[in-house]
């Protein structure tokens, strides 16, 4: 890695690094489903960004769900615009690795997303997911309607409440905001496992399942 150490706070505007005013090139389509791979949302479709440790395996999560249409992986949650891997690697872009997942909600809804998202990491550990140290790694939930943040700090609520049970003292650190500014990451970063089928995965889950909001009558 280019950059040795990481520092384990965030950066300020004053101490982040400056990025630059363009996109850094990515790829043209989806490796897996060949879609575009800065395609807008379909009509009736949904965006929600999350962040669950290293964005490889985190993607392969995603893109392998029913109702999911479209993944993609880049950065979110920092300062640096456009930033490269090397430099949020660094921890002084500010931002953490995500996988912007496009679906159709009439085959799977957002608090199906979220638990997969809640159960697939561990939540509850700060600036890390694993062996994987750093403030690019925290666990990250963006939302783009009002119903997905209700839906998620409700189930967050209450997966601190099944963790506590199951003897996890940490409570859930997940971020949670409205979707930021995501910029993509570079070719070689999407759909990676699918690229390279044996490559690294260090995403892994708490053993504890997250349970589903009650379904409301409309």
């Amino acid at each position: 890695m280019f950059f040795s150490r990481k520092p384990a706070a965030l950066p300020t505007r004053d101490t982040a690094l400056p990025g630059r005013t363009k996109p850094i090139p990515t790829a043209a389509a989806h490796f897996v489903n060949g879609r575009p791979i800065q395609a807008e949302a379909p009509a009736g479709y949904e965006t929600a960004v999350f962040g669950l440790g290293c964005f490889w395996g985190a993607e392969r999560i995603f893109w392998k769900t029913r109702g999911v249409w479209l993944t993609r992986v880049g950065y979110a949650g920092g300062i640096t615009p456009n930033p490269t891997y090397d430099e949020v690697c660094s921890g002084q872009t500010g931002h953490t690795e995500i996988v912007e997942v496009i679906f159709n909600p009439a085959e799977v809804s957002f608090a199906d997303l979220m638990k997969l998202f809640l159960e697939s990491h561990d939540p509850t550990q700060g600036m890390r997911q694993g062996n994987d140290v750093g403030t690019q790694y925290r666990s990250a939930l963006y939302f783009t309607t009002p119903e997905q943040e209700r839906t998620a700090r409700e189930m967050i609520t209450a997966y601190n409440a099944e963790l506590s049970a199951n003897g996890h003292r940490a409570p859930v650190t997940t971020e949670v905001g409205p979707r930021p500014g995501v910029f993509l990451a570079e070719d070689y970063h999407q759909q990676y496992l699918a690229k390279n089928p044996n490559g690294y995965c260090g995403i892994g889950g708490t053993g504890v399942s997250c349970p589903l909001p009650p379904v409301q009558a409309g």
